[in-house]
């Protein structure tokens, strides 16, 4: 089974390469802001966990996340791995991934950090937020304190996966084509 862990900053390529990622090796997309909405939506007894926290502006505790995932993993046990997109952000979160997982007789094969610096990120994010109306692609103030949240915040994830050895940088830079050869080829070594 393979499952990655697909992390990056804002504007670094996850979404398009996850994409062909889930394509190329048929894997599922387990997205936690996707997640969250369709638990929402659904009106899961979860998704009225979560709801109630995000009405009043606050972060969905971990567990709730947790067990969201864990329902989608259940949900395709026959999968041949997952792709984690927006998850864990935190090393309290890899923490609890790993037990949840542990608990199922899986874990995760390895960790694809797509590596951009800010200077592009901003420029590729004002890009996104001409074509997709996002408010928050559209101011550069907001975009490098989102960049400046996920040095602080979420980078430090990496650390946890590097000292698993599962932790692999690759270089976000260049074609989507050549970005997504760069993935593969950081997979098929560890096949």
């Amino acid at each position: 089974m393979l499952n990655i862990v697909l992390f990056g900053p804002p504007g670094a390529g996850k979404g398009t390469q996850a994409a062909k990622l889930l394509d190329k090796h048929q894997l599922v997309h387990l997205s936690t802001g996707d997640i969250l909405r369709a638990e929402i939506k659904a009106e899961t007894q979860l998704g009225k966990e979560a709801k109630k926290f995000m009405e009043k502006g606050e972060l969905v505790p971990d567990s709730v996340v947790i067990g969201m995932i864990e329902s989608k993993i259940d949900a395709n046990s026959s999968a041949n791995g997952f792709i984690f997109d927006g998850f864990p952000r935190t090393n309290a979160q890899a923490v609890a991934l790993d037990i949840m997982l542990a608990k199922k007789k899986i874990n995760i094969t390895l960790m694809l950090a797509l590596e951009v610096d800010d200077d592009e990120l901003i420029k590729r994010l004002l890009l996104r937020g001409k074509d997709s109306g996002r408010a928050d692609d559209q101011d550069q103030k907001i975009i490098e304190n989102r960049i400046k949240v996920y040095n602080k915040e979420t980078a430090p994830v990496i650390e946890y996966y590097e000292n698993q050895n599962k932790y692999k940088a690759i270089k976000g830079t260049g074609g989507i084509d050549e970005i997504f050869n760069r993935l593969c080829l950081a997979i098929d070594a560890v096949k």
